[in-house]
């Protein structure tokens, strides 16, 4: 299939008037509890970082006890994936603190383990929000040619094994992130980040490899040098944190987006999208019903995701709110507002890999 290299485009609706209704009571609904939520966010910028770094302290301490040190890298790998949902994923956003000179600082965290920053931004804020599910423009879902996410996607004869072979695969998400995919849109022509960014900053290339090498070096040489174990131990540490973390990771990303459920819109050749954006996020978007404290503090409200697309400029600590007035407002409308439990939702993306294993010729036009 040719590139799509015409920016999307979404139809101009009646939706868009009742988009602006909708915004108008999320924000009444936001600054009623805006104050009292605000230490919430504050102590989750101190906690989550300080829980991370203390399993990297304790993993030194305690090297030389394996089971104890590989327990804390397992948590290192728990904690990454807390630090992104709670804390970077709001940063970037600009939703963390009120200043946005913290809001930068606190984003280099997500260097610091392991990812590149700079262009997470531009993949996650620039594409993946503005176009998800739309092949060629949804970044989250250009990961490896291994997968058929889109139904009128590149088909090859491996995938018709992929509901098979991916979820053994999916293990490896992090470390195909930190060791293939931010290289691949900094250096690789024809990647969907060069669709609008043509030049990337020096600065940003030094920064790519000082903060991959620091990544590796604290979790696997350092530990070897101040505390005398062996690289064997070390290089099993980190496997151990990244297998968690892409398990951990993925388990929070699908759920949402990569589902037999949600709609998978191809623009036509000018790049127009027949629906309006509203109906679109909503039309390619689900609520995960699984809801209690554990998952609000701890796994930041990731179970609302339809509140964090349509209102992305929001803290999560709002989004259960927010949600009530989302469904009640696609009811009173007829807009396709939907939600599963988790265990639903990771089946619906099992069915969705097993229905792309197939490869339809009323696509061909398309491709």
């Amino acid at each position: 299939m040719t590139q799509q290299l015409t920016k999307p485009s979404f139809a101009k609706q009646k939706e868009e008037d009742l988009f602006q209704e909708l915004r108008k009571h999320v924000n009444e609904t936001v600054k009623h509890f805006g104050p009292a939520r605000q230490k919430t966010i504050y102590i989750k910028a101190l906690l989550f970082p300080l829980l991370y770094l203390a399993s990297y302290a304790l993993a030194l301490i305690f090297s030389q006890n394996l089971f104890v040190f590989y327990l804390l890298y397992f948590l290192m790998g728990v904690f990454l994936v807390l630090n992104y949902l709670n804390i970077v994923h709001e940063a970037i956003h600009n939703t963390l603190f009120r200043s946005n000179a913290l809001n930068k600082l606190y984003i280099h965290l997500f260097d610091v383990m392991g990812a590149n920053s700079y262009i997470f931004k531009i993949r996650h804020v620039r594409f993946h929000h503005n176009y998800p599910n739309v092949m060629g423009w949804d970044t989250d879902f250009e990961q490896s040619p291994l997968a058929r996410i889109f139904p009128h996607g590149r088909f090859s004869s491996i995938h018709k094994y992929q509901h098979i072979y991916l979820p053994f695969i999916y293990p490896l998400y992090l470390l195909n992130w930190l060791l293939i995919r931010d290289f691949k849109d900094f250096y690789k022509k024809n990647t969907t980040v060069k669709k609008l960014v043509s030049a990337i900053p020096f600065t940003e290339h030094i920064k790519l490899f000082l903060f991959k090498l620091f990544f590796f070096f604290y979790l696997v040489v350092f530990p070897v040098l101040l505390y005398g174990v062996s690289y064997s131990q070390t290089f099993t540490g980190f496997f151990i944190m990244m297998f968690t973390a892409s398990i951990f990771s993925l388990t929070v990303l699908l759920a949402p987006h990569a589902s037999l459920e949600s709609k998978y819109p191809m623009p036509d050749e000018k790049g127009h999208i027949p629906t309006s954006w509203l109906v679109h996020q909503l039309s390619c978007t689900n609520d995960v019903e699984n809801d209690n404290w554990f998952v609000r503090f701890f796994m930041g409200s990731f179970n609302y995701h339809v509140a964090h697309h349509l209102f992305p400029y929001i803290n999560h600590i709002y989004y259960p709110e927010v949600t009530k007035v989302i469904k009640s407002f696609a009811r009173q409308h007829k807009l396709p507002y939907r939600s599963f439990s988790l265990a639903t939702s990771l089946k619906n993306h099992y069915l969705l890999l097993k229905r792309n294993v197939f490869h339809e010729n009323i696509f061909e036009e398309t491709m």
